[in-house]
């Protein structure tokens, strides 16, 4: 018990920057090990805090945040939802590290206190998220928790989510905080405190004697720095999930007008233009009405998302029923009925009455939010006899935009948190430490007496700076030494340098997050632009086309190469992650991504006619799927009438996804995925190409095995002999 009691001086210690990654490290073992035997044992807990609370208390908040999210990033490669409860790891995080400085870790009992706001707190958050990924309907883990409070009690569906993640959480957090008190035990007093890397006392002490001269202060600068990060951070953001949910609601509102065209079209060709009259008259009494209501009906349940299939001959009084399939909410009308046009209906029914067609119709009215889409059905003659229509339910549009926007914020959520507070770090070691120490220094030298230095304190008193932050230190001690300063303020703009970077970096982190919605695509974009790096050096050092192989053309198609999937935005998650062998149905869509990131790509070019290097990322998205031999995707084209960037980019990317394991197979051998790419040389592959790579196989191998430490640190299966199913 004695060894808990020193954990009470936590926020006055200071540990070694050595000793604060060694307890990081431990921290993301012991939440992976728990995440591990959460799943090897089915239990409905996370039992992935321990190592993030564990750490937050022996060394502080930013490891601990730290913790928290490497967790989850390493989490997400094999629990896909995982990542996007990143945030819940984090607050676990700042949470720990407040109560371990207000001494609530000091003994083996006080933790106990704090494990209804753990709970409380993460249930809340853990409800919220798994409401909105779901699609507003009950998930998650704590699903059984959830269904037995709604069973149970008179609480709604959020509600009982609600209680169902509380109380997971209670249970969850007690076992977590009762092992991060057990576990403090064992660690070494010399490696219990704040990492804090403070100045020193006299650099301190100058700052505080200029802040004590300076009466207009107001805010310090690296809280101005923070807040232009947020702000920039939160501009971003908004920015990138604005287009983004735009994006993602044109596309799927042009998956449902796709399906609605592909019912109609084929309900058309059920019904017998020349029978409608009979249909009409006869109905349910006429055998051939029966069969074709019973097709009619096949094709509607084919689709969860058709609410209603009917068909009306269109007619001056109004639309005559000639077929209305029943629902299980709803009877469908009588042949021969009369429908009376709805007011919305009018300005259609012109064109309806002359047998036209029509553009597909969103309503928002007592059936409900529908898309529906009318096609002619014609006679023998050519002669429009009727309409066959079809409702399409758009209520999965909003679930859809609520589960997209509930994962990119969490995401965003999370890397934002995570450079905060080491951008406050950095600022506080890069930035104003070095500002501190040089008005330490210059108050120092101006006692040197030295008649050149006098003069130019003179000449910078005159200008009598008063910025109100620690620009006023630096301007302070410029009164005193001014070389010294000059250099000093070189050092900070390398500072600032490091700051814009991160700042680019977490630019370009959101705009991957945007474009990859595969649980895969992050390290394969990675993995195959390495790979066409590889392979475009080796044409260039055979010789192999070398008209086309400029350093221009190089370095263009090497920037575009994490392009060549962006069209995947456009494919369902239900598709895109499909765990197993897609049906041709599914695997139309699939092939669309293609075609829709040469289209996403050309927009851009539209935009900022002197891209460079998007005419090749047009060509990757578009032909990267076509085949030497014809056979290929989406155009069919053959031989050098593909691009050439594209027929590097295919050899690149069957490789990787040969060697890299998917929901749906076991990754391949290195030397089974090289036999396979030399075997289809010169039908599927350019065989110079394919000669090139499998010259290279000691880098391409590199490549390889230096990703897999980083995607795989546990190690996993290998499909020697290729016997895998393979999603198309």
């Amino acid at each position: 018990m004695s060894d808990m009691n020193s954990v009470q001086t936590l926020p006055q210690k200071k540990i070694s920057a050595f000793q604060m990654l060694l307890l990081c490290a431990v921290g993301i073992m012991i939440n992976i090990a728990g995440v591990r035997i959460a799943s090897e044992f089915d239990v409905p807990l996370y039992l992935d805090t321990a190592g993030t609370m564990l750490t937050a208390v022996a060394a502080g908040g930013l490891p601990g945040i730290i913790v928290g999210f490497i967790t989850n990033m390493l989490k997400g490669l094999f629990i896909t939802e995982g990542m996007y409860y990143g945030v819940l790891n984090m607050f676990t995080a700042i949470m720990a590290s407040f109560f371990a400085k207000k001494g609530a870790f000091r003994n083996f009992f006080l933790p106990l206190l704090t494990i209804p706001a753990f709970a409380i707190v993460t249930g809340v958050l853990s409800a919220v998220l798994t409401w909105f990924l779901n699609g507003c309907q009950m998930g998650g883990i704590a699903l059984v928790f959830a269904q037995y409070f709604y069973d149970n009690t008179p609480l709604d569906y959020f509600l009982s989510q609600l209680c169902g993640d509380i109380s997971l959480e209670l249970i969850d957090k007690s076992l977590i905080v009762v092992l991060v008190a057990l576990l403090l035990l064992l660690v070494p007093k010399s490696m219990r405190g704040n990492f804090r890397p403070d100045a020193q006392d006299s650099e301190r002490a100058a700052a505080q004697q200029n802040r004590e001269k300076t009466a207009c202060r107001l805010i310090s600068l690296r809280t101005k720095i923070i807040l232009i990060l947020t702000a920039a951070s939160l501009l971003i953001a908004v920015t990138s999930t604005a287009i983004s949910f735009v994006l993602f609601k044109n596309s799927t509102r042009e998956e449902h007008i796709k399906l609605a065209n592909g019912i109609t079209e084929l309900a058309a060709s059920v019904i017998d233009g020349n029978r409608v009259n009979e249909f009409i008259e006869k109905g349910d009494s006429f055998k051939d009405y029966s069969d074709t209501e019973k097709m009619l009906y096949k094709l509607r349940n084919s689709s969860p998302d058709i609410e209603y299939l009917y068909a009306y001959k269109i007619e001056k009084d109004g639309c005559h029923v000639v077929f209305d399939l029943d629902t299980n909410e709803l009877k469908g009308e009588d042949p021969g009925t009369v429908v009376p046009f709805d007011e919305t209906f009018l300005p259609y029914v012109p064109t309806l009455l002359e047998g036209g067609e029509i553009e597909p119709i969103i309503s928002d009215d007592a059936y409900g939010w529908l898309l529906t889409v009318y096609k002619p059905v014609y006679d023998d003659l050519g002669i429009c006899r009727c309409y066959v229509a079809a409702d399409v339910s758009m209520n999965l549009l909003s679930q859809y935009g609520y589960g997209f926007i509930t994962r990119m914020l969490s995401l965003f959520v999370s890397f934002f948190i995570l450079s905060l507070v080491c951008c406050a770090a950095l600022v506080n070691r890069s930035v104003i430490r070095p500002i501190n120490k040089m008005a330490y220094s210059a108050g120092a030298f101006v006692y040197g007496g030295d008649s050149a230095e006098a003069e130019n304190v003179g000449r910078i008193k005159a200008l009598n700076i008063r910025t109100g932050d620690e620009i006023e230190n630096l301007y302070n001690a410029f009164v005193s030494m001014t070389q010294q300063s000059v250099e000093y303020v070189e050092e900070i703009e390398r500072h600032n340098e490091t700051i814009s970077q991160m700042q680019n970096g977490l630019i370009m982190v959101l705009a991957d997050i945007v474009e990859s919605r595969d649980k895969c695509t992050g390290d394969h974009v990675r993995k195959t632009a390495a790979y066409v790096r590889i392979i475009v050096n080796k044409m260039k050092e055979m010789g192999l086309y070398a008209d086309q192989l400029t350093d221009r053309f190089i370095k263009d198609v090497i920037n575009s190469a994490p392009l060549h999937d962006i069209g995947k935005i456009h494919v369902p998650d239900n598709i895109l992650n499909k765990p197993g062998k897609l049906t041709d149905e599914e695997f139309e869509i699939m092939k669309e991504h293609t075609t829709v990131g040469s289209s996403i790509i050309q927009q851009a070019i539209d935009m900022v006619p002197e891209s460079g290097y998007l005419e090749e990322a047009k060509n990757l998205a578009e032909y990267h799927h076509e085949k030497w031999n014809g056979k290929g995707y989406p155009n069919g084209i053959q031989g050098e009438q593909i691009p050439l960037s594209a027929r590097i980019m295919a050899v690149a990317d069957v490789f990787d996804a040969l060697v890299s394991r998917r929901s749906y197979k076991k990754p391949f051998s290195f030397e089974k995925a090289m036999s396979i790419i030399q075997e289809d040389a010169g039908t599927h592959f350019d065989p110079l190409v394919a000669k090139a790579f499998v010259a290279s196989a000691d880098e391409v191998k590199k490549v390889m095995e230096e990703f897999d430490r980083i995607s795989n640190p546990y190690g996993e299966e290998i499909d020697v002999d290729g016997s895998s199913d393979q999603k198309r």
